[in-house]
Parts: C-alpha cells; sequence; structure tokens
C-alpha cells in the first residue's frame, strides 16, 4: 500500500464512527484520570463532576450501617477471578467440590465453582469468536428461500422471500461500511507495522522501538529501515499509538474474518452444541475467565473493586460477590446462552444479573424472555446497557430487553443509557441510544476507570460502563436494605436519580439538542447519596 494512502487512510479511520461497543473519542477531551480516576463516584457539588455521589454517601450515610453480602451475576465475556481488585470477591459455589468430576449440587453444571462458561467445551477449549446475529439470519433465511419459486410462493414463503430481501440489504450495507472505512487495508497496515517493528528489534538488537532508535536511522540508511522508520512516523504525526492500532485492527479483524463471515461456524468447531437445542444444560466448562475477560473484568471492577486497597480503583459496593459467567463472545451472543445464563444466575442465588450487551436481532427472543420471567419471579433485579448506536430504542429493535412478546413487560429490569464527565451540551455520551419510553435512567459511562486483565487498569467507555454503576449502586442497596425488593429498588433508582428536566443536550448522534428529560423514563442520572436517604426513609416507615 503506498504511504499516501497510509496515511489518508489512518486520517479517515480517525474522523470514522465504527460504532464500537467501546466507543473511541477524542484523545484532546479525555479526562485526566491521574487525578480524577475514580469520577464517576465523586459528587456533583462538592467535586464539580457529574459522578453518581458514591464517596459522599459512605462518608456521611453508610459509616455506621451493618452490609449484607449481595450476589451479582456478571454475564459477559468472563471475569478475571484472582485480579488483585477481586481477592474475596468472588462467588463460591459451596455446594460443590471442587475439580471432582461430579455435579454434587445437581444443578446441570459439573465444578461450577465460580460460574459458568458457556462458550467452552468439556476439554477446556474456549470459542473466542462468533459471527454477528445478523450474518446468521442472512444465511439462514438465504437457504430457507433457496428452493423457493417466487411466483409459486406461499404467503409464508413470499414473507420469508422479503425477510431475506431486507437482511441481504443491511448485510451488504455492513459490508459497504467497512470498505469505506478501509477496513481491509487498515489489517495490512497493522501487519505492515508488526513487520517493522520486528525487523527494527532485530536490526537494533533491543526490545522495544524508542525515538532514540527511529532518530538514529537518517538518510543514508537503508531503504528498508527508512521504510519502517516511516511507518512508525505516520503513526506519530496522527496519534496513533501501537495499542490504538491494534484496537482498529482487531475491530476490523473480527468483523471481516468472523463477524460478517457467512462459512465461519466456530460454535461447531468448539462448544460442539446445537444452537438451535435450546433446552440444553451442562454444555460449556467451568472456566469463568476465556480468552479476553477484558470486558468482563472492566464491569466486574466497576461493581466490586476492593474499596479498601488503596491501589487502583474504587468499585461502588463494598460488600459484594461476583459470580462469573461467559456467555459473550467477540462477535454476537447466542439467544441460547444468554438464556441459559439468566437462569444459571437466577437458579444458583444470584440477586442482581448485569448484562452489558445487546444485538439487532434476536431470533428466538420467546426463550430469553421465558428465562427474563423465571428471574423475575425469582425477584433477581436485571440491569442491561441500553447499546452504543446512538439510536431511540423508541423507535429501533435491540435485544435483550424487557418487553415481552404478549405486551407485557418485565418489571424488575432496568435499561441503562451512558452520560459522560462532560458539563455542558455533550453531557450526553454521543455513541448512548436513549429512549423516552425505552431507557429507565442514565448513568457514568466515559472514561470509566476500572481493572483490566493481567491485574492490570483500564480505561473505557460505553453503555457497557453505565450498567456496571447502575448495578453497583443497586448492590449497595440491597447490601444495606435487605428487605427491600427489586421493584423497590427500582422505583428508589428511578426516584432518587438527580432529574436534569429541560436542560438542553445534544441528542446522541446528532448536532441538535432536546431536553434531557426526553431521552429516558426517569428523565434522570442515578445518585448514590440521593438513594440511601430515600431508601432509609422507606424502610423506616
Amino acid at each position: 500500500m503506498a504511504k499516501s494512502s497510509s496515511l489518508r487512510l489512518i486520517i479517515i479511520l480517525l474522523l470514522t464512527n465504527f460504532n464500537l461497543l467501546l466507543a473511541q473519542k477524542d484523545p484532546s477531551e479525555s479526562l485526566n484520570l491521574k487525578t480524577v480516576f475514580n469520577w464517576h463516584n465523586l459528587d456533583s457539588e462538592a467535586d464539580k463532576i457529574n459522578g453518581i455521589s458514591t464517596e459522599k454517601a459512605y462518608e456521611m450515610l453508610l459509616k455506621n450501617k451493618k452490609s449484607k453480602t449481595v450476589t451479582v451475576a456478571i454475564i459477559d465475556s468472563g471475569v478475571e477471578i484472582d485480579h488483585i481488585e477481586l481477592h474475596g470477591k468472588i462467588w463460591v459455589n459451596e455446594k460443590e467440590i471442587k475439580n471432582n468430576g461430579i455435579d454434587d449440587d445437581g444443578n446441570g453444571y459439573i465444578d461450577d465453582i465460580n460460574g459458568w462458561d458457556f462458550l467452552g467445551n468439556s476439554k477446556g477449549e474456549d470459542l473466542s469468536h462468533e459471527s454477528l446475529e445478523l450474518t446468521r439470519e442472512y444465511v439462514k433465511f438465504g437457504r430457507l428461500i433457496e428452493n423457493i419459486d417466487p411466483t409459486k410462493a406461499t404467503k409464508e414463503e413470499k414473507e420469508q422471500i422479503e425477510t431475506y430481501k431486507n437482511l441481504k440489504q443491511k448485510y451488504e450495507k455492513r459490508l459497504e461500511e467497512i470498505e469505506n472505512q478501509g477496513g481491509r487495508y487498515y489489517l495490512q497496515l497493522y501487519e505492515n507495522f508488526k513487520q517493522a517493528q520486528s525487523y527494527l528489534i532485530s536490526e537494533f538488537k533491543v526490545e522495544k522501538i524508542t525515538t532514540e532508535i527511529l532518530d538514529q536511522i537518517s538518510l543514508v540508511s537503508s531503504e528498508k529501515l527508512q521504510r519502517a522508520k516511516k511507518i512508525y512516523k505516520i503513526l506519530e504525526e496522527v496519534n496513533l499509538d501501537e495499542e490504538s492500532l491494534y484496537e482498529g485492527y482487531d475491530h476490523f479483524n473480527s468483523l471481516i474474518n468472523y463477524g460478517l463471515n457467512e462459512d465461519f461456524d466456530g460454535r461447531k468447531e468448539i462448544v460442539g452444541d446445537n444452537p438451535m437445542y435450546l433446552n440444553e444444560l451442562g454444555y460449556g466448562n467451568n472456566e469463568v475467565e476465556g480468552p479476553d475477560a477484558k470486558h468482563g473484568t472492566h464491569v466486574a471492577g466497576i461493581v466490586a473493586a476492593n474499596r479498601e486497597n488503596n491501589i487502583g480503583t474504587k468499585g461502588i459496593g463494598n460488600d459484594i460477590k461476583i459470580m462469573a459467567i461467559r456467555a459473550v463472545p467477540d462477535g454476537d451472543e447466542r439467544d441460547k446462552d444468554v438464556a441459559n445464563a439468566i437462569r444459571y444466575a437466577a437458579s444458583n442465588g444470584a440477586q442482581v444479573i448485569n448484562m452489558s450487551f445487546g444485538k439487532p436481532y434476536s431470533p428466538n427472543k420467546e426463550y430469553v424472555d421465558e428465562a427474563i420471567k423465571f428471574a423475575e419471579s425469582k425477584g433477581v433485579l436485571m440491569i442491561h446497557g441500553a447499546g452504543n448506536d446512538n439510536l431511540n430504542l423508541d423507535n429501533e429493535k435491540s435485544f435483550p430487553n424487557k418487553f415481552y412478546s404478549n405486551g407485557d413487560y418485565c418489571k424488575t429490569w432496568l435499561d441503562i443509557g451512558a452520560i459522560s464527565w462532560k458539563t455542558g451540551n455533550d453531557l450526553v455520551a454521543e455513541f448512548s441510544n436513549y429512549g423516552h419510553k425505552t431507557v429507565d435512567v442514565f448513568a457514568p459511562g466515559v472514561d470509566i476507570y476500572s481493572l483490566g486483565i493481567e491485574g492490570k487498569y483500564k480505561e473505557m467507555s460505553g453503555t457497557s460502563m453505565a450498567a456496571p454503576v447502575v448495578t453497583g449502586l443497586a448492590a449497595l442497596l440491597m447490601s444495606y436494605y435487605p428487605q427491600l425488593t427489586a421493584v423497590q429498588i427500582i422505583d428508589i433508582l428511578m426516584n432518587s436519580s438527580t432529574k436534569l428536566g429541560n436542560r438542553e443536550v445534544y441528542i446522541p448522534g446528532k448536532t441538535s439538542t432536546t431536553a434531557f428529560k426526553n431521552l429516558s423514563v426517569s428523565g434522570g442520572i442515578v445518585n448514590t447519596y440521593n438513594a440511601i436517604l430515600l431508601a432509609d426513609k422507606i424502610t423506616n416507615n
């Protein structure tokens, strides 16, 4: 690829909204996390930032109160359960004897000590990538209509043909978007960078390429050395480091080779089950971390990272056990896994379930609905990230959701939108989904500093981060007020939220504004201090 094309491509990528699960941002507008790493827990008045006043609540309202341990299920990509910040915070199935190969508690899962991985097999192998539900539906309906004669089609067959045409249009649009964003060229750029890096490390016999190393390469150096240096300089000019370059590569690689690949079926090779056999139990394994626990670990940290050790970040709850359930691959989760994960959590004592995932299609929605109804009957509170496509969910579909096919809805479910730390019209995260009838409440979800893999820490953004903020707060309320039901917790979270009323904010993804109250059911942002006050009032009465 020509050098000028490389530079143009990178600039295009920097300016393009990829609708990543973890939304991108302008580095120049990033919050200084070195000084305000815990911003989402700070107070809007005292600290002049859009936090939810958790630290204020601990200091002024919870000091002399006793708590009760609450179990929170994290249905996600996996959790690094041995992260130092999660020591003592991981749920243990006391009814199961570790690694004896027997289902001691009779729940259908062998040796499920800390949770379950629905994306693995009995050999300990784990599924990493999955296709998008759009791709799976496109392929499925393509096969359904393969031998249909349109001139002799029944009413049902005509509907299948129309569905296929709609899916084909959306599928091809996604492919076109990737081409317009230079996806395949980006993969090549990353490969070229890695080759240049490997060559320079070998030539200079160093472990890492620094500015000093690059400065040694001049016009009299070999052409190969100059080309390698040029790649580094281009990335430097557009403020793109190796980590950001890899994230872009990983995004496009996932979409091109797995997500939108009609021929990819990793499920068959690894899990080995029949995805359409919905009632199956016991498939998977007990390895709850998986091949990439970055997302789930970050979520778990927001909820329950150690508040006392002062070595990294602070979770919202201080008496929480995390039940790790792996059901979300790199790609779209399967309805079967989502439903079985919800059932597993509800059956094994989870009081709150966090779900930071979603997709635009749900071919087995009824099965997921049955699982949600089961959890609702158990009094389990389910908290779900609204999604990062800046869509109005009053008009667009996103799954899973609280609405049952019969028109009723789950009374113990909350959908969460994301706000940023910014104080102007751009208060609401530009990527966040919203909806006056569908998104219940907002919470911090931009530049959230929490746990990373390999014992590290990481800043991430998305409604994936906003949901566990609310999950942590809900669990905190349950911990100090165990007599409250899930329905009462929801009422408290909604009614105690900070109302911004007619304050004008940008509609996510648009340049026009609206009153903040129009973007959610509550018209508010969750607030720990206010929630504790209201919970205190209700329980005392």
